[in-house]
Parts: C-alpha cells; structure tokens; sequence
C-alpha cells in the first residue's frame, strides 16, 4: 500500500499537533507539512508534493475556500478534504465547488476522519451523511427545477405550433384527435374524404409529428381536446 502523504492547515496549533499525532500512527498514512494559513499552505504544497491536504476553512491571511481553489488550480492532482467546525450548507457547497473532494465536520470521529483521507486519495468523494443529504436535497430540487423549465418551454413550442395552423386544420385536428376517420370527418365538416387526409397531411409537415398517436398527445397538451371529457364520453 502506498503512502499517503498529508499537508495539515489550520490556524491552531493544538489542531494541528493532535492530528499530526494521531495520523501519524495509522498505517500508510505520513503528515509530511503543516500550515496555519491558506497562503502558507499553497507554499508548503508547491514544495512538499501531498496527496491530500486537510484544510481548515476559517483562517486568517488567506481562508480555505480561496486556498482550495488557487491550490486546485495548480495542482489539480492533489486532493483537499474540508476539516472544519461548520456544519453548514453555504460552507459545504463553496468547498465543493472550489475543488474539495470531502468535507467533514470536526465533530467526527477520528476514525472517520482516516476513512475519509483513505477515500479522497483515491479520487473519490467522502462527505458525511448529513452533509450528502444537503447535496441530494439540492440536486433534486435543481432537477424540479429543470424539468419545470424544460416543461415551459415544450408548451411555449407547442403554442407556437398551434398558431401555424389554420381555423380549418384545427378543426380537423380536434375531430382526428377524438377519434373519427377521415369519412366521418368529411361528413362532419361538410368536405370529401380526401381533402380531410391533405388537411391532416398539412397539419403533420406544421408541427412536424409523424403519426395520429402523436397528433392526440398534441391536441391534449394544447387544449384542443379535453381528455378528462373524452374519458368521460
């Protein structure tokens, strides 16, 4: 098993020196550096080459959310896991967006924390569960949000369809979309058989649908026809 080499940031010195000695005690893991500050950190990355770097988000002189990501910038390789007191939101999305790859809370137990250094090294993503909560709470909602979106946009499309087509094509469309055949609606309309299948032609090259289960779901989504009344009939 490799080792993996750790760069511990935090402003406190305590911090530091409890992490130093518990980390240094679990196998493949070495801290190889310490810093109090953002900008510390970023000198002592260039020269020491760690895999991950435990970093502190509140400190002085530079905090870790602007260290994470001009750190990330420049050694995109190198992997930074947030070790901090806030159990936040706002926090936790800033880091992740800034190129942090897991975010714990200093509430965890050691433990954990060792997990989440082994998991981070990899490549992969560690966060705690509530943390993972927020982030799947978030996605869904932004999902929600998308599909009301695309939504509102498929039904601006289609009412723009609908304006291309004529009184008469409209007509047509509502009485194909109830189901009646062409004879049935000519004898409706007053007009032939064929001059019904040019109108339904016409009206599929307008609104580019291809077949008469297309043309229903078209007629339903504008209005035209009520499904809840066709149902009902």
């Amino acid at each position: 098993m490799n080792t993996i080499r750790l760069l511990l940031v935090d402003d406190h010195d305590v911090v530091r020196t409890g992490l130093k000695a518990y980390l240094d005690t679990q196998d493949g893991l070495l801290v190889v550096g310490e810093a109090s500050s953002g900008r510390e950190a970023m000198q002592q990355a260039s020269e020491l080459k760690p895999d991950v770097i435990v970093m502190d988000i509140t400190m002085p002189d530079m905090d870790g959310l602007e260290a994470t990501r001009k750190l990330k910038s420049l050694m995109p390789n190198c992997h930074v896991l947030a070790l901090t007191v806030h159990e936040d939101k706002r926090y936790l999305f800033e880091m992740v967006a800034a190129g942090a790859t897991g975010y714990l809370t200093k509430q965890a137990a050691a433990e954990e924390l060792v997990s989440a250094i082994r998991t981070v090294a990899t490549g992969n993503v560690y966060l705690q569960p509530i943390l993972a909560r927020w982030l799947l709470d978030d996605y869904r909602r932004l999902l929600t949000e998308s599909s009301s979106s695309d939504y509102a946009e498929d039904e601006a499309i289609d009412e723009d369809k609908l304006k291309a087509l004529s009184r008469r094509e409209i007509q047509v469309l509502e009485l194909v979309a109830e189901g009646l055949t062409n004879p049935q609606i000519g004898k409706k309309l007053d007009i032939s058989p064929k001059t019904v299948a040019r109108h339904r032609e016409r009206i599929m090259q307008k609104i580019n649908l291809h077949s008469s289960t297309e043309l229903v779901k078209f007629a339903i989504r504008t209005g035209i026809i009520d499904i809840h009344h066709n149902w009902r009939n």
